[in-house]
């Protein structure tokens, strides 16, 4: 990855430990899940709630967080955020009752909503755009690395600290990092020349356009839906489903974590050459969306190695996170982080219903009188027909449209 601008351990070490302990705040819940269970006697639906009230904060805030990086730089904005996130990961690690882990855990995810966000606006601010989707590539391998602490490594810690001590911890990491990111350089924003209404109006511009809806539903259900399985329902389901135990389950999620970072580590090396050979962006999401729907229907159905199955996942969100800047590239720089965002508000909002929902769905299941194996089985197979029709979607829209990587038509309505 060659980079023109700053060095880039300037500008992407730091941001990416951000996007790290982003990961790692987002994911920790799955492993820990027996022991909320067990100490707190919460329900399933409880269960997901108390763990996607993280996405539900996060998403509700995205909005204002792009006009905030594009007025005040991400530098600012983030360092600020996470002491936040501190706050709440040690109000998450003393409270008694649901709804006090409830609200630590929505200060967690106002706290680290930034932590991608502010990455991907940084890099615009510093490096071309030919560049951004190896650096969001390569930022998104931190998150890799984050999500790989979050599997075995915090089910070794679990005996020695309990899940109280980690979260003590986690709130120190948030610190060290908000300083690290104190050490970056910051670019003056230019001068503000658009009003409030101004700045809202182009977020509208933006939901409206066509090309953002040839995007948006797939994130939210495909990018979406992998980050509530790995955030939550992944261990359930290979335990109940599957028959795994807590380790064995664990491991998979450890094997997806390591496809999805060299994923990304291949992205940052090879975007640029690929596109230099024709295999664009775009092909490479259509085509990726495509195996992890298949991928997604053996899993449901039970046929296939599940080590090489959970694997493969990995690698698919990995690909499907090009929709970033994907998108980007249509649209003029100083909007670049209402545009991530707005995206951004899609992916969280698909994993948190989706997080929720599974909760909420084997629940009513259950009471019906299905086994929990059928229930599970059900629930997921729900989530695989909205990744199969946004698929489809994506691929009628790519056929009877202009491919996105040539499309003009929002460049212009924002000049």
């Amino acid at each position: 990855m060659i980079t023109t601008g700053p060095s880039w351990h300037r500008i992407v070490l730091p941001f990416a430990a951000g996007y790290f302990l982003s990961y790692l705040l987002r994911n920790v819940n799955a492993i820990i899940a027996p022991e909320l269970t067990r100490d707190l006697a919460v329900s399933a639906a409880d269960l997901g709630l108390l763990t996607s009230v993280y996405l539900l904060a996060f998403a509700a805030f995205q909005l204002p967080l792009g006009i905030l990086l594009d007025r005040y730089g991400p530098r600012r904005v983030e360092i600020t955020l996470l002491l936040v996130a501190a706050a709440g990961c040690l109000l998450f690690a003393h409270g008694r009752h649901l709804h006090e882990l409830a609200v630590g855990r929505a200060l967690i995810g106002l706290g680290v909503s930034a932590c991608l966000m502010a990455s991907f606006k940084a890099f615009s601010q510093w490096y071309p755009a030919g560049q951004q989707a190896s650096l969001n590539s390569a930022v998104m391998a931190a998150g890799g690395l984050g999500s790989l602490t979050a599997t075995t490594p915090i089910a070794w810690a679990l005996p020695l600290a309990g899940w109280r001590g980690i979260f003590i911890g986690l709130a120190g990491l948030a610190v060290a990092v908000a300083a690290g990111i104190f050490t970056t350089p910051e670019k003056p924003a230019p001068p503000a020349d658009e009003s409030s209404q101004g700045q809202w109006r182009a977020v509208g511009d933006i939901i409206t356009s066509r090309v953002f809806w040839r995007i948006a539903p797939q994130s939210a259900v495909v990018s979406g839906g992998f980050m509530a399985l790995q955030g939550l329902w992944a261990v359930p389901w290979l335990m109940t489903f599957n028959g795994c135990s807590r380790d064995a389950a664990a491991f998979h999620l450890l094997l997806a974590s390591v496809a999805m970072l060299i994923g990304f580590i291949t992205l940052a090396a090879a975007a640029v050459p690929l596109a230099r050979i024709g295999i664009t962006s775009e092909r490479l999401l259509v085509n990726g969306i495509g195996l992890g729907v298949l991928v997604m229907g053996l899993i449901v159905t039970g046929v296939g190695p599940t080590h090489l199955l959970w694997f493969i996942m990995g690698l698919i969100f990995s690909i499907s996170n090009l929709s970033y800047a994907l998108l980007s590239e249509h649209f003029p720089a100083n909007l670049s982080g209402r545009v991530n965002t707005v995206l951004n508000v899609f992916v969280l909002g698909g994993a948190f219903g989706l997080q929720w929902g599974i909760g909420l769905l084997l629940d009513m299941l259950g009471a019906s009188g299905y086994e929990p194996r059928a229930a599970f089985r059900i629930t997921f197979g729900v989530m695989l027909a909205l990744q199969a029709v946004s698929w489809l979607c994506l691929i009628h829209e790519r056929k009877h449209h202009s491919p996105i990587t040539s499309s003009k038509e929002v460049q212009h309505s924002h000049h």
